[in-house]
């Protein structure tokens, strides 16, 4: 047994409370070298009277990765506190006990040393990560305000061009979308099953995108205005739907009074300190860009010198950034934010602005932006989740790419599953397409069933499930600005196959919430380990067992009499068992 890949930190997705009085701890061994693992722990005030360290429980293995296996118990502990240790078994039959101060023989004097055992020194309620139970139940849809419906045309541009007249969308160009269109399409995702609208920025800005904000007070005109935002919020809330804005606050646009004044005043500008400038004069655009020369005179989100960084230390920037963050709570009773490039904002700004929203309204909701392994964001105190691109990209390298089999598939969802505590994982943001990628169906290649495949078996996860603006009925496009084409509101020219399917399985994830929102994830083994995936979603009091098949020839699965079809595709279910054709899948249901 390679006693160096065992691995335990107190405090951390090893060791967390997850509810008031139940304490999950976790333990990662080397992958197929232990046989078992057993919990010895008890009140570290009773070592000596109660002698608990002579007995164990089963830790059972939760979950594997290419190289590791990770083990999980569930305690808790009469009087709110927890000194422990593990006793790991290899299959070579080596023994050994771990704790706080490493690995040491399995021996009664190893037991009997109380400085060993890892501690939970007292179950602090205060301290726990606490997630929004209304996102474990969620479905979201992406709206990019600009391409979604217009509602107003009054207030459309002069430059404007005829709604959905350009098949290909240019980087510049305008076609009139406001909030008035999203009022008036309110009731079409009530019937698609949305319980969430997450909005790019609407926000004053020079753009389409509107990702340069000009003022954050203020509603782009070309959207609308408060008083129109504000029936949003309020018709949206009446039909259940919760509202998530998009803030940008790594950086604004350069037209932006802020920055103005600093190209204005150069060194005596009173906001100059409010951006990172490294040397003047400062001009507008000349921060150099991808194609051209790069220069350091100013600090900007990627190499855009229309879009100068904020310093988020600076005790005014945080100030002003802190008091938009909660005015569009106490004025309008947004949900959540959705933070922008958040992983180049420091984290000291992101504890106040957790403090600041949360405190003004307990179940707000805190997404960053962050495409890789984001542990340090997510300890309790900055977000609740993250976008779940690293989650959601292994997905679709199984199901889309073909570049995986499901075995490394399965390692990959595991890796990501493990970085982060359950109830981080309960309320994860899993988008396959989004305003920054090429839509689902056309990286699907247009291929209709894997498309449908491909967004099942997401929905089935650990997470909160996103649609984007148009998936639903087909809608195609390569990476931006391809994917920002106009909604088609024509029914003729919509995909009602595929609007029929997203509200099944829209309807079949808030039907089985109990199971899909809070239930554990168990890897079933099939015949065919190379393409064709099986898993166990096991709640309560139901289980549903799902199969995905993604070789090129059918496969047969046994199937139990008792267990009731949800929803299936391409397959025959038959009296004993279903065969499922290439891009076929089913979900079964079981009681317990």
């Amino acid at each position: 047994m390679e006693t160096a890949a065992i691995l335990h930190r107190p405090d951390s997705e090893y060791a967390y409370l997850y509810e008031a009085d139940n304490f999950h701890i976790r333990l990662r061994t080397k992958k197929d070298e232990v046989s078992q693992v057993g919990l010895i722990g008890g009140d570290p005030y009773l070592f000596d009277v109660d002698e608990w360290y002579k007995n164990e429980e089963p830790m059972k293995l939760l979950a594997s990765t290419d190289v590791h296996d990770y083990w999980l118990i569930e305690t808790t502990a009469p009087y709110r506190r927890l000194q422990y240790a593990f006793h790991v078994v290899g299959k070579d039959g080596t023994e050994v006990f771990y704790g706080d101060r490493g690995i040491f023989p399995y021996t009664a004097e190893t037991l009997a040393t109380p400085g060993y055992f890892f501690r939970m020194p007292y179950f602090q309620e205060i301290d726990r990560f606490k997630s929004p139970d209304w996102v474990k139940e969620t479905v979201w849809y992406q709206i990019f305000p600009e391409r979604f419906a217009n509602g107003n045309p009054a207030i459309t541009p002069e430059n404007a061009l005829p709604w959905g007249s350009k098949e290909h969308p240019g980087r510049e160009d305008f076609f009139g979308g406001d909030l008035q269109g999203v009022i008036d399409h309110l009731d079409y995702l009530v019937d698609l099953g949305i319980n969430g609208i997450y909005f790019c920025p609407i926000f004053k800005a020079s753009s389409n995108h509107k990702y340069d904000t000009i003022d954050y007070y203020e509603i782009d005109p070309d959207f609308g205005d408060k008083e129109t935002f504000k029936k949003l919020v309020d018709e949206a809330h009446k039909r259940g739907i919760r509202i998530m804005l998009d803030a940008v606050f790594n950086h604004t646009g350069d037209i932006s009074p802020l920055w103005q004044d600093v190209v204005k005043n150069q060194e005596k500008s009173k906001y100059v300190d409010w951006f990172h400038v490294h040397s003047f004069p400062v001009d507008i655009g000349k921060n150099g860009n991808f194609e051209g020369e790069r220069t350091v005179s100013y600090d900007t989100f990627a190499f855009t010198p229309h879009m100068p960084k904020l310093n988020t230390a600076n005790p005014e920037v945080q100030k002003y950034l802190l008091d938009i963050a909660t005015y569009w709570i106490r004025e309008f009773d947004i949900d959540a934010w959705r933070l922008d490039v958040a992983n180049e904002v420091d984290h000291h700004f992101w504890k106040e602005f957790f403090k600041a929203t949360t405190d003004l309204k307990k179940d707000f909701y805190i997404l960053g932006e962050i495409w890789h392994s984001s542990q340090s964001w997510l300890q309790g105190d900055e977000f609740h989740a993250v976008m779940n691109y690293a989650y959601t990209e292994t997905i679709e390298d199984f199901f889309v790419k073909k570049k995986i089999d499901v075995s490394k598939m399965v390692a990959g969802l595991n890796e990501q599953l493990m970085l982060y505590r359950q109830q981080t994982n309960e309320v994860q943001f899993n988008m396959l397409d989004s305003h920054d990628t090429a839509r689902l169906l056309t990286i699907c290649g247009d291929d209709k069933e894997l498309a449908k495949a491909t967004l099942a078996f997401t929905f089935l996860q650990h997470g909160s499930p996103c649609i984007y603006y148009g998936t639903e009925i087909g809608m195609t496009g390569d990476n931006d600005p391809d994917c920002r084409k106009c909604m088609i509101w024509d029914q003729e020219k919509q995909d009602l196959t595929m609007f029929d399917f997203t509200k099944k399985l829209i309807s079949l994830r808030k039907e089985k919430q109990e199971v899909l929102s809070y239930g554990s994830l168990e890897w079933s083994l099939v015949a065919d380990q190379e393409k064709c995936v099986g898993f166990k979603r096991v709640g309560q009091n139901e289980v549903l067992t799902c199969y995905f098949n993604q070789g090129s020839q059918e496969t047969t699965i046994d199937k139990i009499e008792t267990e009731e079809v949800l929803l299936s595709n391409l397959t025959t279910n038959n009296p004993t068992s279903i065969t499922i054709e290439p891009n076929g899948f089913i979900i079964l249901s079981s009681k317990i």
